[in-house]
């Protein structure tokens, strides 16, 4: 059983991580802002979703895999690049959506969304990599086996990831509450979502293993 001093240590570090800029939070704040909550809400669920699976990377000791593969990380890296370049380009040609009871129309289904967060969250192999160095620094063989330990822990960030993330949703969807009614500022924020991709697409190409 981890001690509590190590999950206070640990909440406060993931807190301070889940708020630091992100592609994911920063695609959550902008869908948020332009179709409402409900879209931010399940693009975490999605997001959160891998980060179960990184989790069970690292505990499973693929992550230690990965990280001694040069190929696999170059692979998976890619793959990722690649997508969030998708997500660029979408987000370049989005077009401002008609108003539906003050929200913007969502373009995709709650499935849809859910995947797209889940595989923003899957496809890059630095968060398996920070996992495995991050989580065991909060772990301990003293405290007893340490793949529960690394689960609960990664189980603990995602919550915490989470809630935070559900609170940028509900206050972009506040303050997108008067975007929404203009094209312009749609197409402005379409355009800004797609720059960030693009930005860090290319952060993701050059990522190094360590």
């Amino acid at each position: 059983m981890l001690p509590a001093e190590s999950i206070i240590a640990f909440s406060l570090a993931s807190m301070l991580l889940s708020l630091s800029p992100g592609p994911d939070n920063l695609f959550v704040l902008s869908q948020s802002a332009i179709h409402g909550k409900k879209t931010g809400f399940t693009i975490t669920l999605g997001l959160c979703t891998g980060l179960i699976v990184h989790t069970c990377a690292v505990a499973l000791g693929v992550a230690a895999l990965l990280q001694s593969s040069p190929t696999a990380f170059q692979l998976l890296k890619f793959l990722g690049a690649i997508y969030l370049s998708y997500l660029a380009y979408q987000s370049f040609r989005a077009k401002p959506s008609q108003l539906e009871n003050g929200l913007t129309s969502t373009p995709l289904q709650l499935k849809k969304l859910y995947r797209r967060g889940l595989i923003m969250s899957m496809s890059n192999p630095k968060l398996s990599i920070f996992f495995l160095a991050f989580l065991p620094q909060f772990a301990s063989p003293a405290n007893g086996p340490m793949a529960p330990q690394i689960f609960l822990l990664g189980a603990l960030f995602a919550i915490i990831g989470m809630i935070i993330f559900f609170i940028f949703a509900t206050l972009a969807d506040k303050i997108g509450s008067f975007l929404r009614h203009s094209d312009k500022a749609q197409i402005y924020l379409y355009r800004l979502s797609g720059l960030i991709f693009a930005a860090f697409a290319i952060a993701l190409i050059f990522a190094e293993i360590n």
